[in-house]
C-alpha cells in the first residue's frame, strides 16, 4: 500500500506525444519554492512513522520547523525582494512570485497547522505514556508553583527588559526569530502613563524548556516551557499594574546576505553586514493561537505584512528549541541506538595512512563508516618531517575542531599551510570569521577564494617528499569538513595519491589562491569550467545509446533547466535513467513522450542523504563520478565546486551497489508522481522491509576482518 503526499500544486494536463515537443514549456517543470516545501513536508511525515523512535520523532518535528524557518527566511524573502524592488522574474514554471508566494501560503499554513496537531495530539501523548511530561500551568502543583516561583525570580526576571509602547518608546526592533511577547496592562505606571501594551523580549540565553527536579514530581521525567513560566509571572515585570493578556509571538525576518562582487575587504563588509542581518525585512509572523486579533493585526501592521503571512499556532512559536529535550531526558530506549562507524582493514593494518593510501585508494562513506581517518590523515601530516606543505578548502568547519587543531600544529611546525575559507557560508558566516581570525593568529596563510564565486568544493592536499620526490596526497569528499556533520550526514570521501587528481587538485589551489587563466585539468571535473557542459555531454552520450543507455544521478536538489532538458531528451532516445534527489526536484517524471523512462525518489530517513553521484553506463564502460555540486544553477555555473571520478572498479562497483541498494528501497523512499504529488513506497505483502539506510548501516559498521 501506498500514502499520498497532502497539498500538492493542482495537476497539469500533459500535452500529448509530439515529435516536434517543446521542452521549454512550462508545464515541463515544477516550481521550485513548492518543490522545496513538499521536501519540508516529507520531513514532518517522519513525527508519524514508527518505524523512527520516539525521541526522534520529535527532533523530525523540530527539523520541519528548523527547515520552514531558512525556507522563509531566504526563499520566500527572495520573492518578496522581487515584488519590492520589481524584479519580478517567473520560474521555469511559469509562476510569477506572487502567484508562489499565495499558494507558498496556502501549503505552509496546511503544513504547519498539521505539524501543531501532529505534536499536540500525537507526540505529546505519546510522550506521556513513556512517562516524559511538558508540564502544563494548570497541571503545577503547589511545590512546583513555588519552584517555578523562585526559578522565575532567579534566573529570568533579571535579564528580560520589559518594553512599554509610548510616544518615547516606539515599538522595538526585535531580532530574527527571537522568542517575544506582547503584553495588554492596565493601569498606570509610576510616571503615571497608560500605555495599554509592552513587549517582553526573551533572551537567546534563557533555554526554552527546564527540567523541573526531581524531588518536586511524582516520577518521570518532567518540563516546563518558558513561555509557561512567563506567562504565569508576567505581572511580575509591572508592579502596581494590571496584566490582561500576555501572548507570545516571533517574527522571521530575510536572512541573506547581499555583498557586492567588487569589494575590497570581503571580510570587513561581512562583519558589517551580520551587525544587520538580524534585522532585515519581516516576512513571516507566527503568534499564539489564543492572540486576540486586534493585537495580530498590530503587529502585522507594525512589521508591514499582510494576512497570509500570518500563522496562528497551538504552542510554542519556535518549536526547534524542543531539541533541548536531548541534552534534558535520558531515555536511550526512546533514541535510535548508538553505533561504532567502521574503519577500512586496509587502514587499521597500516602503519601510517600515508601507506595505506600508496597502496590503493579509499573511499569512505559516512557516517557508517568513520571520519576519524580524514582527521587523522591531517594529524600525522602536521607531525610528518616529510610534510612539506598542507592546503584546505573549508566551507562549513567551525573554529574548534580536531582538523583546525591540526593546521595550527602543522603552520606551528613550519609547514606552509594555506586554508581557503567559504566566507559566504549562509548561516555560518560568523564561524567561517572566527576560523580565519584563530588559524591566521596560528600562522596559516589563509584566503577567501574567488570573490562572486562561492568556494563549495570539498578538497585536502598534502604535499610530501618520499625517496627524494615529491608526492601528492589527496583527500575530496561530496561534504563538509565537520565531524557533527559526518555522523549525521551521508557522505563519500576520497582518500587517494593518484598523481593525475594530485596535479588537478594543486592546480585548482593555485586558481584559487592566485590569479591567471584556467588551467589544463586532466580528470576532475570543475565549474563554473567544466563540470556542467561534461554532464550535459555524458547525458548525451547515454542518449545515444539509445535504450541500452542507462543514468543514475544522486543529487540533494535539481533545478538546472540545460541539465533537465538533457535528461528529457535522454529519455525521449530510450535511455533508463533513475533520480536519487533528495529535496527540489523540477523535472516532472514518467510523462509520456517526454520523461517516460524517468523514475524520481527521494530518501527520508535517520541520516541526512547528502551524497552527491553520477552513473552513466557507457555500454557496458560505466564511469562514476562523486561530487561536491548539485544539479543547480549556482552550483554548475557560480560556484567553485569539483566531481572526482572513481577509476577503481572496484569503488566504482561499490558505489553501484550503494546505488541499488537506494533504488530498491521500499520504506524510506517516496516516489515523484507526474501531477507533482509523491507517495511514499511500502513493502508489498510478503515483501522484506529494504530501508537503504539501515542496509548500509549493517553492512559497513559490522565488516568483517
Amino acid at each position: 500500500m501506498a500514502k499520498d503526499e497532502r497539498s500538492v500544486p493542482a495537476p497539469v494536463d500533459v500535452p500529448p506525444g509530439d515529435e516536434e515537443i517543446n521542452l521549454d514549456a512550462n508545464e515541463n517543470y515544477f516550481n521550485r519554492e513548492l518543490s522545496q516545501l513538499q521536501f519540508n513536508y516529507r520531513v514532518l511525515k517522519q513525527t508519524t512513522d514508527n518505524a523512527h523512535p520516539l525521541i526522534n520523532r520529535l527532533i523530525f518535528c523540530c527539523y520541519f520547523s528548523s527547515n520552514m524557518d531558512e525556507f522563509f527566511e531566504i526563499r520566500v524573502a527572495g520573492l518578496k525582494q522581487q515584488i519590492k524592488y520589481g524584479r519580478e522574474i517567473p520560474d521555469s514554471d511559469g509562476m510569477a512570485p506572487d502567484q508562489v508566494l499565495a499558494e507558498i501560503s496556502r501549503m505552509a499554513h496546511e503544513y504547519i497547522g498539521e505539524q501543531y496537531e501532529i505534536l499536540n495530539k500525537v507526540l505529546i501523548p505519546e510522550m506521556e505514556k513513556e512517562n516524559i511530561h511538558f508540564v502544563r500551568r494548570r497541571e503545577w502543583t503547589t511545590e512546583q508553583k513555588e519552584w517555578v516561583s523562585t526559578y522565575f525570580k532567579e534566573e529570568i526576571l533579571p535579564v528580560v527588559s520589559p518594553i512599554g509602547l509610548d510616544p518615547s518608546h516606539p515599538f522595538p526592533h526585535l531580532a530574527n526569530k527571537s522568542l517575544n511577547f506582547i503584553v495588554e496592562l492596565d493601569g498606570k505606571d509610576a510616571f503615571g502613563r497608560e500605555t495599554g501594551m509592552a513587549i517582553l523580549p526573551a533572551p537567546r540565553s534563557l533555554p526554552r524548556l527546564v527540567r523541573l527536579p526531581d524531588n518536586i514530581c511524582n516520577g518521570g521525567d518532567n518540563l516546563v516551557f518558558l513561555s509557561s513560566m512567563i506567562h504565569a509571572h508576567a505581572d511580575r515585570f509591572f508592579p502596581g499594574m494590571q496584566v490582561k493578556g500576555c501572548y507570545q509571538f516571533r517574527l522571521t525576518r530575510n536572512a541573506d546576505l547581499e555583498l557586492e562582487d567588487d569589494l575590497e575587504d570581503l571580510a570587513s563588509a561581512l562583519r558589517g553586514e551580520l551587525l544587520s542581518l538580524r534585522f532585515g525585512d519581516g516576512v513571516r509572523l507566527e503568534v499564539a493561537d489564543n492572540c486576540p486579533e486586534k493585537l495580530s493585526q498590530f503587529l502585522l501592521e507594525v512589521f508591514g505584512l499582510g494576512e497570509r503571512d500570518l500563522y496562528q499556532v497551538q504552542g510554542p512559536v519556535n518549536l526547534t528549541r524542543l531539541m533541548a529535550i536531548v541534552e534534558l531526558v535520558d531515555r536511550p530506549d526512546l533514541t535510535y541506538p548508538g553505533f561504532a562507524p567502521s574503519i577500512p582493514r586496509q587502514i587499521r593494518s597500516a602503519e601510517s595512512i600515508f601507506d595505506a593510501i600508496r597502496k590503493r585508494p579509499i573511499l569512505l562513506c559516512h557516517p557508517f563508516e568513520s571520519f576519524s581517518p580524514v582527521v587523522d590523515l591531517l594529524r600525522q601530516a602536521a607531525r610528518d618531517p616529510q610534510v612539506l606543505a598542507i592546503r584546505q578548502t573549508f566551507y562549513r568547519t567551525g573554529a574548534e575542531s580536531e582538523i583546525v587543531d591540526a593546521l595550527a600544529e602543522a603552520a606551528s611546525r613550519g609547514k606552509e599551510v594555506t586554508a581557503v575559507i567559504e566566507l559566504r557560508a549562509r548561516f555560518n558566516e560568523a564561524e567561517n570569521l572566527e576560523l580565519a581570525s584563530r588559524l591566521q593568529e596560528a600562522g596559516v596563510i589563509v584566503v577567501y577564494g574567488v570573490v562572486g564565486h562561492k568556494t563549495h568544493a570539498k578538497m585536502i592536499l598534502i604535499v610530501r617528499r618520499e625517496e627524494g620526490r615529491l608526492r601528492r596526497y589527496v583527500h575530496m569528499g561530496t561534504g563538509n569538513y565537520h565531524a557533527g556533520s559526518a555522523r549525521l550526514y551521508t557522505d563519500y570521501s576520497l582518500m587517494t595519491c593518484d598523481e593525475s587528481i594530485g596535479d588537478d587538485v594543486n592546480k585548482l589551489f593555485k586558481q584559487l589562491t592566485g590569479m591567471g587563466k584556467a588551467l589544463q585539468i586532466k580528470k576532475l571535473l570543475h565549474s563554473p569550467f567544466t563540470l556542467h557542459s561534461r554532464l550535459l555531454s555524458l547525458i548525451e552520450r547515454e542518449a545515444g545509446y539509445g535504450k541500452k543507455g542507462r543514468i543514475i544521478l544522486k543529487f540533494n536538489a535539481l533545478t538546472e533547466i540545460q541539465l533537465i532538458k538533457a535528461l528529457y531528451r535522454a529519455s525521449r532516445a530510450g535511455a533508463k535513467i533513475d533520480l536519487i534527489i533528495r529535496g527540489i526536484c523540477c523535472l516532472r517524471p514518467e510523462v509520456p513522450d517526454l520523461s517516460e523512462n524517468i523514475r524520481v525518489r527521494s530518501i527520508i530517513g535517520r541520516f541526512l542523504e547528502h551524497t552527491r553521484v553520477c552513473y552513466f553506463g557507457n555500454d557496458g564502460r560505466p564511469e562514476v563520478y562523486c561530487l561536491s555540486a548539485d544539479g543547480m544553477e549556482r552550483n554548475l555555473l557560480s560556484r567553485v565546486e569539483t566531481a572526482f571520478p572513481l577509476d577503481d572498479p572496484a569503488l566504482a562497483g561499490r558505489v553501484r551497489e550503494d546505488l541499488d541498494i537506494c533504488l530498491a528501497d521500499n520504506s524510506q523512499s517516496w516516489v515523484l508522481q507526474p501531477d507533482g504529488s509523491y507517495i511514499q513506497n511500502q513493502p508489498g505483502d510478503g515483501e522484506e522491509r529494504v530501508a537503504c539506510q539501515l542496509v548500509l548501516l549493517e553492512r559497513l559498521t559490522k565488516r568483517p576482518d
